[in-house]
């Protein structure tokens, strides 16, 4: 399978987009990935070995979640990707005001 890495974690891969890797799975695509590119763990994996809550997977952009989750089965010519969750932003005053205020005004 190859697997897709986020721009923000390819400094942690030998700043590749992409990495060939083996695995039946998911899980074993990622256990695998981390082998050869430990610092990725940590922005994978919890403590626990969990896929961090906020990294979602797909493979051939399908969302692992809706499948079998890190089992989901993968072969040879699957394509993985790592999409990190992307939270947060700026209102138009660059966050100066409330959100209370902001609501107050719209009423206005």
């Amino acid at each position: 399978m190859k697997i897709h890495i986020p721009t923000p974690l390819r400094q942690y891969a030998e700043k590749k987009a992409a990495l060939d890797v083996s695995g039946k799975t998911v899980a074993e695509g990622l256990r695998n990935l981390t082998v050869q590119h430990p610092d990725l763990k940590k922005h994978l994996f919890t403590d626990e070995g969990k896929l961090r809550a906020f990294v979602n997977v797909y493979v051939n952009d399908e969302d692992i979640r809706y499948l079998k989750n890190v089992e989901t089965a993968v072969k040879d010519g699957d394509d993985v990707s790592i999409v990190p969750s992307i939270a947060g932003g700026s209102c138009a005053d660059g966050g100066t005001r409330s959100l209370r205020s902001r609501k107050t005004q719209k009423l206005l």
